[in-house]
């Protein structure tokens, strides 16, 4: 009678062992599936701060020399911008789209530095991509009027250079002057950071964060 119910006892702690070993099974494979899947995602686009600095870091420290610009500024700008991603698709901006049009029509005299002149033989097509932003800083395609260059600059091998380019010549005073609460509320909406109320930026912690991000890059 014992030895059944040993056998029995026995039958049961193997059963319970060989349930845990299946389920240890199943979660490492899991979380191993699930970790060669992130890295597999990583490889192709990764993200974070350590992306901006894998994928821009030699070419922003380049500009910063060329322009005298912050490379820490530029850096976390990059991150707010495209989270560092190598491949970033272009953001349109319906109410620009709006404004470039009355300008092309004749019905606004002027957008920014955005003349009638400028877009006279400009195609629907080529409204709507002067009307959105591109590459790592999520530049406007209209600001490469006032450069003189193609979008395609603003987006492609160089983007960092024309970018940081743009950023001198608009608001990189404000930088070398250390104000760069202004210099992020700028960058995003193209007025100084606000003396009273909220700041106008899409995101209420935009600048702040950008702040928190320059303090990481400066390490």
């Amino acid at each position: 009678m014992r030895s059944k119910k040993k056998k029995s006892s026995y039958k049961g702690l193997f059963f319970l062992a060989f349930l845990l070993l299946v389920g240890a099974t199943f979660v490492y494979i899991y979380k191993h599936q699930k970790k060669t899947y992130r890295n597999a995602i990583e490889a192709v686009n990764p993200g974070g701060k350590e992306a901006v600095i894998l994928h821009y870091g030699d070419s922003i420290n380049k500009a910063a020399i060329t322009f005298n610009l912050s490379a820490p500024y530029l850096k976390a700008l990059c991150m707010l911008e495209c989270s560092g991603r190598k491949i970033v698709p272009p953001r349109f901006e319906a109410h620009v789209y709006k404004k470039l049009k009355q300008v092309k029509e004749g019905t606004l005299s002027q957008y920014e530095h955005v003349t009638p002149a400028m877009l006279y033989d400009a195609t629907d097509d080529a409204l709507k991509n002067l009307a959105s932003s591109w590459g790592p800083f999520q530049l406007m395609g209209y600001k490469c009027l006032l450069l003189n260059i193609k979008i395609a600059d603003i987006r492609g091998e160089h983007a960092i250079y024309w970018g940081a380019k743009w950023i001198n010549e608009t608001y990189g005073n404000k930088i070398r002057q250390g104000k760069y609460k202004d210099a992020f509320h700028l960058h995003n909406t193209g007025k100084p950071y606000p003396k009273m109320g909220k700041p106008r930026t899409y995101h209420p912690d935009y600048v702040p964060n950008g702040l928190a991000f320059m303090e990481y890059y400066a390490r």
